[in-house]
């Protein structure tokens, strides 16, 4: 009588065996091995980090507030160790927000980074300030105007591109046509334009007479030089969906066209811009709609400079809040964030995505905050790793940057 009850526990043995064998593990479960946290040299009061890879090297800047005063700091990631940290400059006079923020690029050596000071007593009244760091004079150029216009009104919204001969491709929106025009002002107008190693700028260019005001810019650069510029357009019957601005050498600025025509009419700015990368002639973007009702992350790709877009797709799960990067990796995959809500709380997710409509699953970096405090999460490629940075808020109402790696190979 002992063997028939000895091969009922054999049989159960097997049983939980192969159960646990074929276990599914969860994502959570997942993410404690794929998503690994990296300290970082940000310390006290920080947020608004903003990143930059030249493929080889992460530069990360972000803003520390001390009392009543601003500082702008930098630290390199270089062989998996990070660089002293470098301040840049500080003030009490700048217009801190987060949703525009500090952008920091390099190129050979060179390095440019902005902030926004307060030019006025008004909410919006500040101007675009550079800072540029000659390689090879080894000096700093700090607290240099971006434009020339003079005028006391908004500007802001700036993204950074490493360009030809050592310089960078810089755009922004410019509101010097929103004062002066009478009652009600003009409209908020997005330029363009090159500064060069030596702080020199020049090519002031305007790409596109309205556009939404508080939106965050996006730019690439094509294989043959060309500018790509994404950005939210703004129509005059308040439709604000995604267009794309592109110079050619031969015929300079091509009319913006709608990525995505997504036909979203809102009365007000959604301050939720879109992003885009390029890897050699392939570019991804990657945007925020609500044209549906609802929050969607839609992304789309091009396989010519940005000349043409493929048909969009949506990625999240419902509802998402927004606030995208991209990385693209390949000449048909990239890796997309974008935060969104899960029950009660908020995380930022982080999924491969593929010109063909394929994705991958969804990872979880963190959870975070729907709160404007939280920032814009962001993202950027070094070799075969994907590096994040996030503003996170503590109970105790201090605000610190974390920081993750993710391999390509979990995506």
């Amino acid at each position: 009588m002992q063997y028939p009850i000895l091969l009922l526990l054999m049989l159960v043995v097997f049983a939980a065996c192969k159960n646990e064998a074929n276990k599914e593990v969860t994502p959570a479960e997942e993410n404690t091995t794929i998503v690994q946290l990296l300290e970082n040299p940000a310390e006290g009061n920080s947020k608004l980090p903003r990143l930059f890879s030249n493929g080889t090297e992460l530069y990360f800047s972000w803003v520390t507030h001390e009392d009543s005063t601003d500082i702008l700091n930098y630290s390199l990631l270089n062989n998996s160790n990070w660089q002293p940290v470098t301040e840049i400059v500080r003030g009490n006079d700048w217009f801190t927000n987060w949703a525009d923020f500090p952008v920091i690029a390099e190129n050979n050596g060179h390095i440019l980074t902005s902030y926004l000071q307060k030019s006025a007593l008004g909410t919006y009244t500040y101007d675009v300030m550079l800072n540029l760091y000659n390689a090879e004079t080894k000096s700093w150029k700090k607290g240099f105007i971006l434009h020339d216009d003079g005028t006391q009104s908004e500007h802001g919204f700036v993204s950074i591109r490493p360009y030809v001969g050592d310089s960078f491709f810089i755009t922004w929106l410019d509101g010097r046509e929103t004062v002066g025009k009478g009652h009600g002002g003009g409209q908020m107008t997005l330029r363009g334009a090159i500064v060069f190693k030596d702080g020199t700028i020049d090519y002031d260019t305007l790409i596109d007479e309205r556009v939404c005001d508080c939106c965050p810019t996006s730019a690439a650069i094509g294989t043959n030089d060309e500018l790509i510029v994404a950005y939210r357009d703004r129509s005059s019957n308040e439709i604000r969906d995604i267009s794309i601005a592109r110079w050619e050498k031969e015929a300079g600025w091509i009319k913006p066209f709608s990525l995505g025509n997504d036909q979203w009419k809102i009365a007000g700015c959604p301050v939720n811009g879109p992003a885009i990368d390029a890897h050699e002639s392939f570019i991804t973007a990657a945007w925020f709609t609500a044209a549906k009702g609802e929050g969607d992350i839609l992304v789309s790709f091009s396989e010519d400079n940005g000349e043409t877009f493929s048909r969009s797709y949506r990625v999240d799960a419902g509802n998402a809040t927004g606030r995208v990067d991209v990385s693209a990796y390949s000449n048909e995959e990239a890796a997309v964030i974008w935060m969104q809500p899960k029950g009660d709380k908020e995380v930022i997710n982080l999924m491969k995505i593929n010109k063909h409509g394929y994705t991958g699953h969804p990872i979880e970096i963190s959870e975070t905050s729907a709160e404007r405090a939280s920032g814009f999460p962001q993202m950027e490629l070094v070799g075969d790793m994907l590096y994040l940075a996030w503003t996170h808020m503590a109970p105790d109402d201090i605000t610190r940057i974390k920081m993750a790696k993710v391999p390509l190979s979990e995506l």
